[in-house]
């Protein structure tokens, strides 16, 4: 199942279930000064979740395919790239969002449903994260799939604890991780060695219940919501039987071709990945208006450019 196909799939399903399949916004949030770069698919949304504006068109059910660059402020991933399986600058988020509408047991069902039924992911393969303190969500995912008890982790706020800032909303999160098998080094949510490659999120679903104060006083929210996010790199790496991002299709014709550019055969090699990744996210950057320039994001951009120049050096292919 190629890349385009699962993320129609997502949207059609969701599309399906009464959600309104909202447009990507654009990389450059447009009102937003606390951000450098849309970095999450609830960024478009967040003036709803703080109930500062009305859902789109009236509807509480939306779905989306957001672009997101992580590489400057909060979240930068620019570093890593080239040194994992999984790291992007630039990357899909697809995800379902309720505001005010339905809350812990449909997000739980229509996330099962779509992993294991539409994508006919095995059952068996599924591991499930739970905030420690979340027995709600536990017992649910309990009812809802029929998974077993001892394939639920529950873990703490670093993990599973989820605020859009110091104050404000904010919520318990849930997991789906894939387990790749015994032949790949690493152990489950949770444990020791959870850093391996072994276990793998593929979708957090974000539980908005609370309004945090400054002194840390949790508050409910008069109506709770629904924020889920699943990286569609990680998801199709999962469906293609590969290990690594950049060895699936919508990827691998731009590793192939930064290849071809700098005149290599050895198609595993890091500065390819990081070559492939740079490219996507400039041109993606500069088409919703980011130029290269010596501040704010486009100095980012600068910093992307020569990262990826400084790769094609690596390779050989500048002298």
């Amino acid at each position: 199942m190629r890349a385009a196909e699962i993320r129609s799939r997502f949207l059609q399903y969701f599309a399906r279930q009464a959600h309104a399949v909202r447009p990507s916004s654009s990389l450059v949030p447009g009102d937003d000064p606390t951000l450098l770069f849309t970095n999450a698919g609830m960024v478009q949304f967040k003036k709803v979740f703080l109930g500062q504006e009305a859902p789109p068109e009236g509807n509480r059910r939306a779905t989306t395919s957001q672009k997101c660059v992580r590489a400057g402020g909060k979240h930068n991933d620019l570093e890593q790239v080239g040194h994992t399986a999984r790291h992007h600058t630039f990357f899909e988020m697809l995800g379902n969002f309720s505001f005010g509408d339905y809350f812990k047991r449909d997000a739980i069902r229509f996330a099962w449903e779509f992993v294991t039924v539409e994508l006919k992911i095995p059952r068996e393969h599924l591991r499930v994260t739970v905030y420690k303190d979340d027995d709600e969500a536990r017992g649910l995912w309990i009812e809802e799939t029929g998974i077993a008890a001892n394939r639920i982790y529950g873990l703490g706020e670093k993990d599973n604890f989820w605020q859009m800032a110091d104050t404000g909303p904010c919520g318990p999160c849930s997991e789906i991780f894939y387990d790749h098998g015994e032949a790949v080094a690493g152990g489950p949510p949770g444990s020791p060695d959870a850093d391996g490659d072994r276990y793998i999120e593929i979708w957090n679903l974000v539980f908005m219940q609370f309004d945090r104060s400054a002194d840390g006083t949790l508050t409910p929210l008069p109506k709770p919501c629904v924020d889920t996010g699943m990286g569609l790199e990680r998801l199709t790496a999962v469906l293609q039987h590969v290990h690594s991002n950049y060895q699936i299709d919508s990827m691998q014709a731009l590793v192939m071709a930064a290849a071809a550019a700098t005149g290599r055969t050895d198609l595993d090699n890091p500065s390819l990945n990081v070559i492939a990744d740079h490219i996507r996210a400039c041109s993606f950057l500069i088409v919703d208006g980011v130029l290269p320039s010596n501040e704010g994001r486009g100095y980012v951009l600068r910093r992307i450019i020569r990262r990826a120049t400084r790769h094609v050096w690596k390779l050989g292919a500048l002298k």
